[in-house]
This record gives C-alpha cells, sequence and structure tokens, in this order.
C-alpha cells in the first residue's frame, strides 16, 4: 500500500532532491553565445593580461630617475623622441635624459619604467618636455600579468556568465567555453476542472493557469520548458502523459492531483513505474505542503499544488535552486506589521517593498489561499523558518525579490 503523506522540512526536501538530479550534459560554445550560461568547468588564462607593458594615461614614458627632485620651480628638461602609435610595438629605445609620447593603452619602449602625466608636463619647443612632478618606478604603467598572470583563475566552474566576464575572456584570447546544456522540464496541468485558456469556463471550472506561469518560471530560470495538453483525472491517461513527458525531459512538473484524495492519484501513478523512489510526500510548508518528488530512472518529477500561488512558491523553493545556480537577488527590510506563523513549519509571505522615511518596510500581503493579484502585487517574498514563531512589525527581514 502507497504511504501518501511521507512529509519532511524544506532543507530535507532540497537535500533528498539534491541527492537524485537529473544528469546533465554540456556544450561547447563561442563567446557570443555564451552569455547567461553557466560555465562546466574552471576557465584558466592562457596568457597573460596584458601580454606587454603599457600606459594607463596619457603622458610621457619615460625613465623615473630622471624625474627624481622635479617641481613646479626646478623642472626636469627631457629630450623628445617622438611618439609612440598605440597597437604598434614601439621602434625606438629611451635613453637616460630622454622620453617619448604615449597614449593610454600604448605599448612602453625600451628603457622606460614610468609615465609622466600630461598635465604636469610642457612641450618647449620641438624637442624638449618640461616634467613638474616625479615619478616612481612602475606608476602610470600596467605590466605584464598584472591583471591576470597566466595560467592564473579566471572563472570558476558554475559562474553565470555577465558582458563584463565575456570581455575577460575575449582579453585573454578565449574564444570559446564549455557550459551545461539548460535543464530540459515537462510541465503537465491535471485535474477534471482545468480548461485550455481559449476556453470560456462553465461553473466549477478554471483555466489552466499553471502551465503558463510554471512555463515562464522554468524560463526565467534558465531552463527549457515544454508544457502538455491537460490531463484529466485518469489514471492511464495520466500514465500515458508522465511517460511522454519522462522521455522528453530531464524534469517534469505536475500540478494539481498531490493531496490526499480519491481522485488525486499521482502518486500512485508515479509509484507505477520500474525503478521508481518516493523521495517525499508533503512539506512542511505554507503554501504548498502537498508537495511530492519521486525519482523515475535518471528523470525527476515534482508534484506541485494545484493552486498557482502554492505551486509558483514551491516552484521557487524547491525547484529553482536546481535549476537556476545564481544567487536570488535580496535585500534587507523592516517587517510593516506583525506577522504570524506557527512553529515546526517554514512560512513563505509575499511583501511588498516601500521606502517610508528613509526605511525600506516590507508589508505582508495576506489573503486567502490561491488569491494570484496577491503574488502579482508582491514584489518578493520573506522566509519564517520552521523553528520560528513569526516576526514582529519592525523586525529585521530579509526579501528575496521576484524576477
Amino acid at each position: 500500500m502507497i504511504e501518501f503523506l511521507k512529509v519532511v522540512t524544506v532543507q530535507e526536501a532540497l537535500r533528498l532532491i539534491a541527492g537524485a538530479l537529473p544528469y546533465r550534459d554540456w556544450e561547447v560554445v563561442t563567446l557570443p553565445f555564451a552569455l547567461g550560461r553557466e560555465l562546466a568547468e574552471p576557465v584558466y588564462s592562457p596568457e597573460p593580461i596584458p601580454s606587454f607593458p603599457r600606459s594607463t594615461v596619457d603622458g610621457y614614458a619615460v625613465c623615473a630617475a630622471d624625474t627624481f627632485g622635479c617641481s613646479e620651480s626646478l623642472p626636469a628638461f627631457l629630450e623628445y623622441r617622438g611618439e609612440i602609435q598605440i597597437g604598434n610595438k614601439p621602434d625606438l629605445a629611451i635613453m637616460p635624459g630622454q622620453c617619448c609620447w604615449i597614449p593610454t593603452g600604448g605599448m612602453l619602449p625600451s628603457g622606460t619604467d614610468a609615465v609622466v602625466m600630461v598635465e604636469y608636463t610642457e612641450r618647449l619647443g620641438d624637442d624638449t618636455v618640461l616634467v613638474f612632478r616625479p615619478v616612481g618606478p612602475g606608476e602610470n604603467i600596467m605590466h605584464i600579468g598584472e591583471d591576470a598572470p597566466e595560467g592564473s583563475l579566471l572563472l570558476h566552474q558554475g559562474h553565470w556568465l555577465r558582458s563584463q566576464d565575456l570581455g575577460l575572456l575575449a582579453s585573454a584570447g578565449v574564444k570559446q567555453v564549455k557550459v551545461w546544456k539548460p535543464y530540459r522540464v515537462g510541465i503537465i496541468s491535471t485535474g477534471n476542472e482545468i480548461v485550455p485558456l481559449d476556453v470560456c469556463p462553465q461553473p466549477g471550472q478554471v483555466r489552466d493557469v499553471n502551465s503558463i506561469s510554471l512555463a515562464a518560471a522554468v524560463q526565467s530560470a534558465a531552463a527549457v520548458a515544454k508544457t502538455y495538453s491537460i490531463v484529466p483525472d485518469d489514471y492511464d491517461k495520466l500514465r500515458q502523459a508522465v511517460a511522454a513527458a519522462c522521455e522528453e525531459n530531464d524534469w517534469v512538473l505536475m500540478s494539481g492531483g498531490s493531496s490526499v484524495g480519491v481522485k488525486d492519484m499521482t502518486l500512485e501513478v508515479l509509484m507505477s513505474f520500474p525503478h521508481a523512489q518516493l523521495l517525499f510526500h508533503g512539506v512542511a510548508v505554507k503554501p504548498g505542503k502537498p508537495t511530492l518528488a519521486v525519482r523515475i530512472g535518471d528523470k525527476l518529477v515534482v508534484g506541485l499544488p494545484g493552486h498557482p500561488v502554492s505551486a509558483l512558491t514551491m516552484f521557487g523553493v524547491i525547484c529553482r535552486p536546481f535549476l537556476d545556480s545564481k544567487p536570488p537577488s535580496q535585500v534587507i527590510a523592516v517587517a510593516g506589521a506583525n506577522i504570524a506563523s506557527q512553529a515546526g513549519r517554514d512560512d513563505y509571505i509575499p511583501v511588498s517593498l516601500k521606502d517610508i522615511d528613509g526605511r525600506r518596510v516590507a508589508d505582508p500581503l495576506l489573503g486567502k489561499s490561491g488569491l494570484m493579484t496577491v503574488l502579482a502585487q508582491a514584489d518578493g517574498y520573506i522566509h519564517i523558518g520552521y523553528q520560528q514563531q513569526g516576526v514582529l512589525s519592525g523586525e529585521s527581514v530579509l526579501v528575496t525579490r521576484f524576477d
């Protein structure tokens, strides 16, 4: 006989899912197609950055010792030898007592070890430069490998590539990177009461909200979503839909059919597959207690509640961290009101954020279960932990922002 409720904490649910994750393959992509992808291996610099000593300012390349002791009243007189062209290797050498013009990014000529900013110089005729401020060796210069030595770690495995990361890789001459392929996630809505969006619901029927909202949530988590036709509360049809979704995806999200009841046959269907392993059925959380997870072979099936608010909340809590390893955007605020919570479960409370008298205030948005307007008005949520008994007005809270 199937055990229909195997309730675990949120932390235990996360641990169980982490131990049952589907295999994830990798692929190689060129930099123009790498933005927003997750590195499957660390990247090391194949060459020093920069690969030549270069100036960080517009000015004159000099031997620093020639400027020691100079001042506004007693400038150093240096012989002007010419100009460095950016992008070219210098074809001149500078001797003591000489200098040359160098632009920002220009390669230092031999014999020089510093650059004097143009603001502290003055041209005197065609052949002489006056220097009014001394410079030390290495001043206003970026040395070979100062940005990144050859062989140094540029980006670690698991890093999500941003525009500035691609710039760093390009500067090191990295042309392509190995990244994880995004997870493929199938989405199945179940229930006799669910109708497609283009059908006018009859009394007792509701539109298929979860396929739309969960698909959007999956895509925002950098995964690939595929929605399937609505499945009625029929054992054979539900099993066929699950089999097809498991064949075509790494994860399968099912909404509805996870509570204990005569027509709630989700768990029975899932456990009928060969090598099915029940991870949990029930999470000590509000909203979203009737959530289950089953591993079928190398695929992971998560049964989410039918209520759209509960389904989206639980997706964010137990699924998203494994689809999108980027840390969520979080801000510190103060609670705008007392929030009651029951010890022995995790509560996730939607809040709106406001700035009041220079303070960021998180106002709880409380309403009946299933009210989508509450979630639509929310900027994020606060998490009241398993052993907490609520939050007091004015207490500091951590708000996890919605995307």
